[in-house]
This record gives C-alpha cells, structure tokens and sequence, in this order.
C-alpha cells in the first residue's frame, strides 16, 4: 500500500469519525400539544429564534385537536412514540402524567429559577418538592369595555364596586347600549369570567384560596359568600334573554357594539381586537373602596415538560432552558396577545389592551382560580358545580347562601384537608 493511498484512506476514516460524532450531537425534538392555533408562530417566531442559536438541536410542533390531546398523547406515551417535549395543561392532568413517571422533574433546571411558586403552582407536586414543567403562560381576568360608549355617556373607568353599578345604572339608563354582555347557558361563562373573576378581591387571592385548602376556611365564610351577592346584583344588567345566551352570543354582542362592558378573560383580546370596529380599554375587578389592595385572577394556562423516556433528554433540557428565558417569553407573550408571560422578569407588550391586562400586576396580587389545585379531584368536583351554582345565583334561582352551602357540602363529602 503506497504512502499516499494510506494516507488518503486514513484520512477517510477521520473525516468518516467526524461525521460520526457530529451527527450524534445533533437532535430532533418534538413537541406535543393540543394549541394547533399557534403552529405558525411556533415555525415561524420561536423555532427559527431557538435554532439560530442552537444549530445541533432541531424542533418540530406536531400539535393534536385540542379535543383529542389527551387520550392521544396517553395512547402515545403508552406505545413509547410520544415527542421529547410534552406541552403541559394547568393542574391535575399533568400531575397524573408526572405520578405515572411519565414526565421528568425539572425542579433543578436551569431557568427554574426565573418563576415564582405561584407561577409553578400549576406544575408543582402537592407537597412543593418537584416541578415537572416550564411555565409559559397565563391568563388574566377582569373587564373589557367599548371607550366609545364610555366617552359617549360620560363614563370613567370604576375602580370601586359603587362606581361601577353607576356606570352600569348610566348605561342601563340611557339605553342604547346592553350595560353587561355575559349569558349563563353555558354555565362555565357565569362562573369563570364572573365568580373567578370579581372573587379574589374577597377572599384575598392566595391567602384565601390556600386557607380554603387547608381546611382553615370555608366556602360558607363572609368572603367566599359576598362574590356571589355581587353576582345576584349583575342580573338587572345582562340583557333580555341572558338566560338563554350561550358564550358565543355574548361575544357577538360585545364585538358588534350592543354591549359596554364584558367580563372577560385575556385570551378574548386577539379575537376582539379582529372583529370590532370600536376602541377598547380594560380594567381590573373593582375594590370595595378607594386604597384597597385589589387582587386579579393572574390563572396559569400552559407549560412544558420533558417526556421522561425521551433518548435525547440533554437537547431538550437545553430547549426548556430556553422556554425559561426572557427572551422565549418576549416572543411567545407578543406574538400571542392575551397569554401573558409567567416569567418574573416583565415582558412589555406591544399591543396596547395586553399591555393594559398585563399592567395590572404591577398594582394588584396575583393569584390562581381557587377551585383548580386539589379542590377538584373529587365527586361532586368543585369546579363544575361553581358553574352550576354561579347561573344559579345570577338567574335568581338560588341565594347566595344556598349557593355557598351546596358547593361546602358538596366539598366535604370527599375533601379531607392535610393536617
């Protein structure tokens, strides 16, 4: 064998070798999720951001129906054919999947550190001791309005319960305008944007919802009754009819300019901001008086996680590192106005009704719907009967009280609180 030919094949064999450990440093990930409305901004805004600083890792989105996604992505997880990066519900879905071994505990990841204990609320095992998902977004609560209609009638923004039943008492009033578009056939309506949404600012956000949990309060106290005395004052405002109007409806009537007001959540601003053809504004839910502390409902929406058995668990843990940055939250919080940023540092928000949502937790304290974490695991679960006793409350066929009463003793009959 010449020198030459020896040379040529060894070089052969080093180049073959780097190859080799090149193309074992690259990876393709997927993600799993049930948002098949945001594929684009994923292939278009976060993927090419991420790769671009990441050239040995690949992503791709492969998003089921949102219908469909839990019973595929169990079916897949159980088969071994599920993507290295699992998008994650709020709660008691992903906490069954991290209890199964299915998702790894990233409490030590790099970038954990940039969300706060309520930011993880909805990712983190009961005792507090594991977090098995990356947070990345919420949502807020509180009230959209039409400035037209205010400016018209003379309106400014309430930031106290007295003044805002006298800008619904002016709209009413006047007439040209439904003062409150919110239905309750759609049960879940009169309770999330409604009960969830005006009820922190009683029972004190956090401090109430945990006390709940620990047994040290209950849903018959003083604090947990008055949301839904307020909601039994709403009924004069809704509209003909309100009983039949489903959520749909109640869009429709806000988007057309028949409405003032709509209780909303944030996840509303992309489809408002398409279809009315008026200037919108938002504010908080109201405080009892002048000064007081005011709390908004600042709920916890969608994280990711790590399937536990994917074979290239490195490149995935370097993309939730990423999910965890500023720079991941800038992107996906503007690109999709509505889902806010759970990340401690703030993102500011190019659309102007986001930036409005958003700026509230700079003011208010923030907290988590109360029925989400533990309260609802058992039967009768407490979050659909909040529904149920919500309409109940603004149709007038329940007092309060009654309400109350049920949804404690619903409670107790599996809900035994931790001593």
């Amino acid at each position: 064998m010449t020198k030459r030919l020896l040379t040529a094949l060894l070089g052969g064999v080093s180049l073959l070798g780097t190859a080799g450990i090149a193309l074992a440093a690259d990876a393709t990930l997927t993600i799993e999720s049930w948002r098949n409305d945001d594929l684009s901004i994923w292939q278009e805004k976060l993927i090419p951001a991420f790769e671009a600083k990441n050239p040995g890792i690949k992503i791709t989105f492969a998003p089921s129906a949102p219908t469909e996604y839990d019973a595929a992505l169990g079916a897949k997880l159980q088969a071994g054919s599920a993507g290295d990066l699992i998008t994650c519900r709020p709660f008691d879905k992903s906490l069954e999947l991290y209890n199964k071994g299915n998702l790894a505990d990233l409490t030590t990841l790099s970038g954990m550190e940039n969300f706060s204990d309520t930011a993880k609320a909805a990712w983190t095992t009961d005792d507090g001791k594991a977090t098995f998902c990356v947070p990345m977004a919420s949502v807020l609560h509180g009230f959209i309005y039409n400035k037209d209609a205010f400016d018209q009638l003379g309106i400014k923004v309430p930031e106290t319960r007295d003044e805002f039943f006298a800008a619904l008492d002016k709209i009413k009033a006047d007439g040209t305008y439904i003062p409150m578009a919110m239905g309750t056939k759609d049960l879940w309506e009169a309770a999330t944007m409604g009960y969830q949404n005006i009820g922190p600012n009683y029972w004190k956000g956090e401090e109430g919802r945990v006390a709940l949990i620990k047994g040290e309060q209950k849903l018959t106290d003083p604090d947990w009754v008055a949301p839904f005395e307020e909601l039994a004052k709403w009924k004069p405002y809704l509209g003909d009819g309100f009983e039949a109007q489903t959520y749909p409806d109640s869009q429709n009537l806000f988007t057309l300019g028949r409405a003032a007001i709509y209780p909303a959540g944030s996840w509303e601003i992309s489809v408002f901001n398409a279809q009315a053809q008026f200037k919108m504004g938002a504010f908080p839910p109201p405080v009892g008086k002048a000064g007081d502390t005011c709390y908004i409902s600042d709920h916890n929406d969608i994280g990711i996680g790590l399937n536990a058995a994917s074979k290239n668990a490195d490149a995935a843990k370097t993309f939730l590192t990423w999910v965890a940055s500023p720079e991941f939250a800038e992107i996906y919080a503007n690109a999709l106005p509505g889902f806010f940023s759970l990340n401690s540092k703030p993102v500011e928000m190019k659309d102007p009704l986001a930036q409005e949502f958003v700026s509230w937790r700079g003011k208010c304290k923030s907290t988590i719907r109360s029925t989400y974490q533990i309260l609802s695991r058992g039967t009768p679960n407490l979050e659909n009967e909040t529904w149920v006793e919500s309409a109940n409350v603004i149709n007038g066929t329940e007092t309060p009280q009654q309400a109350a009463e049920k949804l404690q003793k619903g409670l107790d009959s599996w809900y035994k609180p931790a001593k």
